[in-house]
């Protein structure tokens, strides 16, 4: 048994409520205990190596055996869960606040200024615009709560005149997710707040000039393209269906 690891009964034994009774006290709090040191880990592997790190990686970080691992995450996606929820979770918020805002430009752009405030934190969380994970229930809740938003805002701010007629929600998600995944190269070759520039003139782009726009070139992203375009444009480790990268063990 590897240091660390929960042992496990031999055989058959009670389920439910009666099983939770038998496992000793001691027991208990050694998963607790164990749970919290693999998100710790995971969280600091994320961060440094994005979010196709080798899940074996996490579980040597956390000083505990891959069973253990995978006893307390099935699935590269429940560990991101776990992870991230209460980023993403704070995300969902920030739309909510600028939903709200008076005025539909502040509203707009504070909104993806707060976006990008957490994809420049780390190149897990940078990872999180882009990465498509079926199982992970808060990560696809964002993704959608995000796609909404921004389309709301989106609206809101047309209406009003402040962003041109012609731009679409499929644009602008795909724009931002194109200059999200240069905060990382950003923040290394320059500083940490180095994308607020690019970001900062994206958004003047999006402002009518004094005189009559230019139609946009091309045909607008459908949501299914952009979908496709953005799973793309996420980490390339070859993953097997069940979510695990290359190099994970179970």
């Amino acid at each position: 048994m590897t240091v660390g690891e929960e042992p496990t009964a031999p055989g058959p034994g009670p389920t439910g409520p009666e099983a939770a009774a038998s496992v000793p006290p001691r027991l208990r709090r050694d998963a607790r205990r164990n749970r919290e040191r693999l998100v710790e880990a995971a969280h600091a592997v994320f961060a440094e190596q994005g979010l196709e790190a080798p899940l074996d990686v996490i579980a040597r970080r956390a000083g505990v055996g891959n069973a253990t691992l995978y006893r307390h995450f099935p699935t590269r996606a429940a560990l991101v869960d776990a992870v991230f929820r209460d980023q993403l979770t704070e995300t969902m918020e920030a739309g909510e606040r600028a939903r709200g805002a008076p005025d539909p430009w502040t509203g707009l752009t504070g909104y993806l200024d707060a976006v990008f405030v957490t994809l420049a934190a780390d190149r897990g969380t940078n990872d999180l615009m882009t990465t498509r994970l079926p199982d992970a229930e808060t990560l696809g809740a964002v993704h959608a709560h995000n796609r909404e938003t921004v389309g709301v805002l989106l609206e809101r701010a047309r209406a009003e005149g402040s962003v041109r007629a012609d731009v679409t929600t499929e644009d602008l998600l795909f724009a931002l997710a194109a200059l999200g995944r240069a905060v990382p190269p950003l923040a290394v070759a320059a500083d940490p707040d180095a994308w607020r520039r690019p970001l900062a003139l994206f958004l003047e782009g999006l402002r009518g000039p004094a005189r009559e726009p230019r139609p946009l070139p091309g045909t607008p992203l459908g949501e299914e393209e952009l979908g496709q375009v953005l799973g793309e444009m996420g980490p390339h480790r070859a993953r097997p269906a069940d979510g695990s990268a290359a190099g994970d063990e179970a």
